[in-house]
């Protein structure tokens, strides 16, 4: 059973992120903003100008008194030591912002938004550095750890794209649907109809390996090799869309919540942590030497040399609920994932230990 974290909001809670020091944030419809302490109480709550609904949340990685929060087309710095009035605004984005990413330096801060563009702002100078853009709606972007400056971004354009700041342009692109079944298949028509978009991304603590999570509820896995990245794994993590996705600090283990209200974690240590030591191997070399059982409904597994047959879920959360947004802290020594749903309030599961 869940613990549930009341009294903080009123409404649907969008968005959850947490500092080192394990003060968690959440933001709500209409403006809500809530700090909670690691007992789940209440630390403090603000309401944000206009109402607009906070749609993400992310603390400085350097500085973890730091928040920013986007809510409609601003971004607002908050302090947390003293929850009042933003520190500063930036109004840089023309429309609904839907993720925000920090750099691990400090000194950018992405924010992609609902027109595809995604603004890069240059927190020291105060100003936008570079503007990205996907060709539909941009729903998340993220840096990735140790490469400040380069960031993965995904959209509903079923586009995924590697990014370095000195280009506007992207370094590699990939279409989604370039990894679905032929045409002749019979699970192509359902293709069609539930096309996959993308949800979610999320970066290893290692930054070269990410994981994708979109409406197909599929989770696909990539690792960034140079200035592209190679389609690494592909299983079904959920019966519904992705609609996040995260890496753990663990090597490896990823935790994704779908529309199917489940919360599931993944071990893919074994499919992708011997390839960090070894040469990179392209996707179509591996399926080439792969026997047709470990290749069945196209799906991308596991290579002749492998034991297990696909991948599964090392644990499975019922939530029950369409999941907004998840998040990892630890709890008396011991971890726990939290998750954001439809509700005014917090679950909090324990994990296993790894």
């Amino acid at each position: 059973m869940a613990v549930k974290w009341t009294g903080g909001h009123s409404s649907s809670i969008l968005c959850l992120n947490v500092n080192t020091e394990g003060l968690v944030a959440s933001g709500a419809e209409r403006g809500e903003l809530t700090l909670w302490d690691g007992g789940g109480a209440p630390a403090g709550q603000l309401q944000l100008p206009k109402a607009d609904d906070v749609t993400s949340v992310v603390f400085s990685p350097r500085r973890p008194t730091r928040l920013y929060t986007s809510h409609g087309e601003t971004i607002s710095l908050l302090d947390v030591r003293s929850l009042k009035e933003p520190v500063e605004h930036f109004h840089v984005n023309e429309e609904e912002i839907n993720c925000l990413s920090v750099n691990e330096t400090d000194n950018f801060l992405a924010a992609a938004d609902d027109s595809g563009a995604i603004k890069v702002v240059d927190l020291e100078n105060k100003k936008v550095s570079r503007s990205l853009r996907h060709s539909n709606i941009c729903s998340s972007v993220v840096f990735r750890p140790q490469r400040p400056q380069s960031l993965v971004s995904c959209g509903l354009d079923m586009q995924v794209m590697l990014w370095n700041l000195q280009k506007a342009r992207p370094l590699w692109t990939t279409n989604l649907q370039e990894y679905e079944m032929p045409e002749d298949s019979p699970q192509s028509a359902s293709q069609f109809f539930n096309p996959p978009l993308a949800h979610s991304l999320s970066v290893a603590s290692c930054g070269n390996i990410f994981g994708c999570g979109a409406q197909d509820g599929k989770v696909r896995i990539f690792r960034v090799t140079g200035v592209k990245f190679e389609h690494e794994l592909e299983f079904q993590g959920h019966s519904l869309g992705v609609s996040q996705i995260l890496f753990m600090p663990e090597a490896y283990w990823l935790l994704t919540g779908g529309n199917d209200g489940k919360v599931l974690l993944w071990d893919v240590s074994s499919d992708v942590g011997r390839r960090q030591k070894s040469p990179a191997k392209s996707l179509q070399r591996r399926k080439a030497q792969a026997p047709a059982s470990t290749r069945k409904d196209g799906k991308v597994n596991k290579v002749a040399s492998d034991e297990h047959a696909r991948v599964l879920p090392k644990l499975t959360i019922e939530h029950g609920e369409k999941v907004n947004w998840i998040s990892c802290t630890e709890i008396k020594g011991s971890k726990r994932v939290l998750v954001a749903d439809q509700s005014s309030s917090v679950s909090v599961y324990p994990l296993p230990e790894s």
